[in-house]
């Protein structure tokens, strides 16, 4: 059955739902209508691929969002493919990059690597995911396959790559080992014979190369999903540990819930679309709910109630609400506060309070800190000296004054 004779089924119209919530771009959506018809009448799962660099040993919410695309084909019986990219993490991803991103060693890789799966299992079935690391067929192609694989692109479609162009206008240099990122990432997906392939939208021109090299080894093609970028907790960049505003999935009940809470109002819709296991409609409910006068912090509780129990109990998102009403029970939290956006951290406590307009002078801000008066997410701030990092912040100096600060990276 070819994906042009797919009939839509009320099931594959209920199955197509669930894969297009939250995401940004399905290609080509009538291909992958047709791959769903024919698994249905073969009861064949379709192979869905998703590959992550271990550039890094733990994962963030960020990482979550295709992870929850991947558990949710799962549970519409799909085989999902959690590729570890080993050997691409040698070349490093130049996606969205300026400059020639450094190579990992072997030693830090496979460091990563090791926490990277068990990690990935508080999302995906373990019980229902095939685990790969690229080493397997990327090592044994040696300088030959690798020249033949090379010859089956062009370096003009290479410098169609929006990072490569812009460098090359820009004269900052391209080295040649990074036009093999996406040929090897594209060989991945032959090598898989993967009918869909997920990442992130500055993924999608290697997952075009992965169709275009499925065409020429003679595989009918991957259809690509790329799922949006989450911001983190500065509600500006994508969430990421070196900009610090990201949340680990690993990270204590008490942190993560407070760093949910920090987000804003407005991202928060974005958040329960990409990362709760509720349905649309129920969000929906939600935010008609606090259009009508419900206070969004109970909203935003749920949230992070939903999160901080996936990833550790429920008695411990429980405890975590408790800590934090704890916190601000003294001088409760207005339901608004000033939003102010300071710039590059890190930045010094004295500095943040002055520049949120917390404190009219240094001196105001150090005699504050001095009298334990200045919290940062509800904890007491003694130490004068404390350098606040890229993140987002509600800073109180006393028991009237909050802002919820926002510092980039």
């Amino acid at each position: 059955m070819s994906s042009t004779e797919a009939p839509t089924t009320p099931q594959i119209v209920a199955d197509l739902r669930v894969v297009k919530r939250g995401c940004s771009e399905l290609l080509v959506e009538s291909e992958f209508v047709g791959k769903l018809a024919r698994s249905h009448a073969t009861g064949k799962p379709l192979r869905i691929k998703l590959g992550l660099d271990p550039t890094a040993p733990d994962i963030h919410l960020g990482h979550t969002v295709v992870l929850n695309k991947m558990r949710q084909l799962q549970d519409l019986g799909h085989t999902v493919i959690f590729l570890i990219g080993d050997f691409t993490s040698m070349i490093g991803d130049p996606s969205g990059r300026n400059a020639t991103r450094p190579p990992l060693t072997a030693e830090q890789i496979h460091g990563n690597a090791k926490t990277y799966y068990a990690q990935a299992s508080l999302v995906l079935d373990p019980s229902r995911t095939e685990i790969r690391y690229n080493s397997e067929w990327c090592d044994p192609l040696g300088a030959r396959g690798m020249i033949q694989l090379a010859s089956r692109y062009t370096v003009a479609r290479m410098m169609e790559r929006e990072d490569f162009t812009r460098r090359f206008k820009s004269g900052v240099p391209i080295s040649v080992h990074e036009f093999l990122y996406p040929l090897m990432q594209g060989y991945d997906s032959v090598a898989l014979k993967a009918d869909l392939e997920l990442g992130g939208t500055d993924q999608k021109f290697n997952l075009l190369v992965g169709r275009e090299l499925q065409k020429e080894y003679g595989q009918e093609p991957q259809c690509i999903l790329t799922m949006p970028l989450l911001e983190g907790t500065d509600g500006v960049d994508k969430m990421s540990k070196s900009k610090g505003n990201y949340i680990g999935i690993t990270e204590a009940p008490d942190s993560m819930f407070g760093k949910l809470m920090s987000i804003s109002d407005t991202l928060m819709w974005k958040y329960f679309e990409l990362l709760s296991f509720r349905s649309m409609d129920d969000i929906a409910l939600l935010q008609r709910q606090v259009k009508d006068g419900m206070n969004p912090r109970d909203a935003k509780v749920a949230l992070a109630q939903e999160i901080v129990a996936r990833f550790h109990t429920q008695q411990a998102a429980r405890d975590a609400l408790a800590t934090f009403e704890a916190r601000f029970r003294d001088g409760a939290m207005p339901e608004d506060m000033p939003e102010v956006q300071l710039g590059a951290g890190p930045l010094g406590i004295l500095k943040v309070l002055r520049e949120a307009g917390l404190v009219v002078s240094g001196a105001e801000a150090q005699r504050n800190v001095e009298q334990g008066g200045v919290r940062v997410d509800g904890d007491r701030i003694d130490d004068k000296s404390l350098q606040l990092s890229a993140g987002t912040y509600v800073v109180q100096v006393g028991k009237r004054k909050f802002a919820r600060v926002t510092l980039t990276g």
